[in-house]
């Protein structure tokens, strides 16, 4: 795959274990399910990119990816101020899904570039 890809299954990897550990030690079933699917989405997306037939479809699976990193995001968020995860938890999956979401920013940027210099050729 490429850099992102990599990242974004790792990341995935995380999310099931958590996903796991809500279910079972925190008895946590509603809040735990979104970010489940948020978080494993990321990768999908991103899979489904890889394969486009188009750089605009490449574009809408990218720019799919980023929305639901921004949606783990959010998810992470509550599970830390419900007392779900512990701060050390938060903070690094935090700092993972705020990488992926950097990285998924600048490759919709750039292919947005990259599709509006083709319009004006």
């Amino acid at each position: 795959m490429n850099i992102a890809g990599d990242k974004s299954k790792a990341f995935a990897i995380r999310i099931i274990r958590l996903y796991k550990y809500l279910q079972t030690e925190k008895k946590e079933f509603i809040l735990s399910r979104q970010l489940l699917r948020s978080g494993t989405s990321i990768g999908a997306n991103l899979a489904e990119a890889h394969y486009a037939v188009s750089k605009s479809e490449f574009l809408a699976k990218t720019y799919i990816a980023l929305k639901e990193a921004a949606e783990t995001l959010y998810w992470l968020e509550l599970l830390y101020e419900t007392d779900y995860l512990n701060e050390s938890q938060y903070h690094s999956l935090r700092a993972d899904a705020e990488e992926l979401r950097r990285m998924l920013s600048a490759t919709t940027k750039t292919t947005k570039d990259v599709l509006s210099a083709k319009k004006e050729e």
